[in-house]
């Protein structure tokens, strides 16, 4: 059991990675490094200031290291999308050992559930954002975001598995209940990119997580259902 699961959330997390990487480098990647032209085109100085109205000073530190475009980027981008793509893989393994999905493309439902508990669900309050926009408290976004994505959870189970229409109903209310709290905004909504270059960007944010959760959920099942039928022969 727990080989099928590791060899099924490595192999899925290394296809979904792969992907999403090759997404971020021709879509999204691109969209950062034009809005840090934006952000960088002020003066650097070694103390904290405020680059736009609500957006909080913070210090340049010139000695700081960070991945230099090219392919040092590329990697770090890589590495960590395998990291997490695994870890969801991982997670979508072991559901499958509670409720195996019958046909390959019942992946692709899963994937969509992943897709709205932890993008979807919590971009409605706070999406995705270039640098230079205005962002309300971190701790308090990381909050919602938590609560966001389990509320999400746990509603969309209550509607796909709720034995009664209580169950789901109690399942819709929590979809909504994040949303009727609203998420933590900044005093003033700023950016210095814009409009349009910000609209692009949670575009090709969405989309692309959306494919990367697509893949990973039909892999995912694809591989359970085969490693089973293995076992099983």
């Amino acid at each position: 059991m727990i080989k099928r699961i590791a060899q099924t959330a490595g192999f899925a997390g290394l296809l979904a990675a792969l992907l999403l990487s090759l997404l971020q480098i021709l879509w999204v990647t691109p969209l950062i490094l034009e809005a840090e032209t934006y952000e960088n085109s002020e003066p650097v100085a070694a103390q904290p200031h405020e680059h736009a109205p609500g957006v909080a000073a913070h210090v340049h530190d010139e000695e700081a290291w960070e991945p230099e475009n090219g392919w040092q980027r590329t990697l770090s981008t890589t590495g960590g999308n395998l990291v997490v793509a695994v870890g969801f893989a991982l997670m979508l393994a072991g559901l499958f050992t509670l409720r195996a999905p019958g046909r390959t493309w019942q992946g692709l439902l899963w994937g969509l559930a992943g897709y709205a508990v932890f993008c979807l669900a919590p971009s409605l309050g706070l999406p995705p954002e270039l640098p230079g926009t205005a962002a309300a408290d971190l701790v308090q976004r990381q909050y919602w975001w938590i609560a966001t994505a389990a509320a999400t959870a746990v509603g969309l189970a209550l509607l796909a598995f709720g034995g009664n229409w209580p169950l789901k109903l109690v399942g819709a209310a929590l979809l909504a209940l994040p949303h009727l709290f609203g998420a933590p905004q900044p005093e003033v909504h700023a950016s210095l990119a814009p409009a349009a270059l910000a609209q692009r960007f949670v575009i090709a944010s969405l989309v692309s997580n959306a494919l990367f959760w697509a893949a990973l959920g039909l892999a995912a099942a694809w591989l359970f259902r085969r490693n089973r039928a293995g076992v099983d022969a």
